[in-house]
């Protein structure tokens, strides 16, 4: 089953950036460093704020 990619805002500088919502190693935003997804093994634990979802084509 295909998961969603999210637009969020980093908690730290506010840059907006996309993240798939499975992530199966942590994201750090590109500008400032800070984590923005860890992995579970399922879902990924998002930091910031979703803005949008983003589909998946």
């Amino acid at each position: 089953m295909a998961g969603n990619f999210f637009r969020i805002t980093c908690p730290d500088c506010e840059n907006e950036q996309v993240v798939f919502e499975k992530a199966s190693s942590p994201v750090s935003c590109a500008v400032c460093g800070t984590t923005l997804a860890r992995p579970t093994g399922g879902k990924a634990d998002l930091e910031g704020e979703v803005v949008e979802t983003v589909e998946a084509r």
